[in-house]
């Protein structure tokens, strides 16, 4: 299985996910106030999951791991806790950050569940934000790709864009960007040959050097998830490659279900 997790969490419907959270929250505001809000992400975990046992709850686990695989391309992942199929992920920050949500969604998607909540026990008073995933199923490999700015530089080139295809159509779409990215660079070598530092300069002014992943000589690439502003984002691009040494970068932009395939060149 390219996705396999340990314990499949049924797709509950809104009332039954409903009907989990109000106990989950009564457990996760009595669990502050007797910790406080400074421990450890973990405590709470615990703490949390011991009441809700004490509730009824016949199924409790934390640390769930997802496996994806590829290719001999193994990641594993963490769902925090798994309460009678309901998927919650638990922050101790002074707030939310979109990063966390699309944490959350990413770990729905691996789990095929519509549903999963933010828990967050640092602020005053514990903090909730449900998130809904509509990609389910089949609909995450609906892939549609866009390939009009892709030009073949090198042979590597074309195997680099064969092989996220690959894992698009294994795997679907809309999973973290990182994630297809660390799957490139190990069909590329590794991080110790894929991934260089390079000098970064401007004006003949050596001001540093920028890691890329190359997958050919004087090539990189990049994996992204913008959703807009495409433009403004292939000006920063082509900005950062003309302080290199480099002469093109292959950019997949992955916007849902959406590959974009572009080649840039000074």
């Amino acid at each position: 299985m390219p996705i396999a997790c340990q314990l499949k969490p049924r797709n509950l419907t809104p009332a039954e996910f409903d009907e989990r959270d109000a106990v989950v929250m009564r457990c996760a505001y009595t669990a502050q106030n007797t910790l406080g809000r400074l421990c450890d992400e973990r405590v709470y975990e615990n703490d949390l999951a011991r009441r809700l046992r004490a509730e009824g709850f016949k199924s409790v686990h934390t640390q769930v791991p997802v496996k994806v695989t590829h290719d001999g391309f193994t990641k594993e992942y963490r769902l925090d806790l798994v309460a009678d199929d309901a998927l919650y992920e638990l922050k101790t920050v002074s707030a939310f950050a979109p990063p966390h949500e699309a944490q959350s969604l990413h770990y729905a998607m691996l789990a095929d569940v519509n549903h999963a909540k933010l828990l967050n026990f640092r602020p005053g008073k514990v903090q909730g934000k449900l998130l809904f995933n509509a990609m389910l199923g089949e609909k995450r490999r609906n892939i549609h790709r866009e390939e009009q700015s892709w030009l073949s530089l090198s042979p590597e080139c074309d195997a680099l864009k064969q092989r996220l295809h690959d894992l698009l159509e294994e795997w679907g779409g809309c999973l973290e960007a990182r994630l297809y990215e660390e799957a490139l660079i190990d069909f590329c070598g590794g991080e110790t040959k894929c991934v260089r530092r390079v000098p970064v300069g401007l004006d003949e002014i050596e001001l540093g050097s920028h890691a890329v992943n190359s997958h050919a000589e004087g090539l990189f690439f990049l994996v992204t998830a913008f959703t807009g502003a495409l433009e403004c984002q292939h000006g920063h691009i082509r900005r950062l490659l003309a302080l290199t040494r480099l002469r093109a970068v292959q950019w997949f932009n992955l916007n849902h279900t959406t590959v974009q395939s572009q080649t840039i060149q000074i």
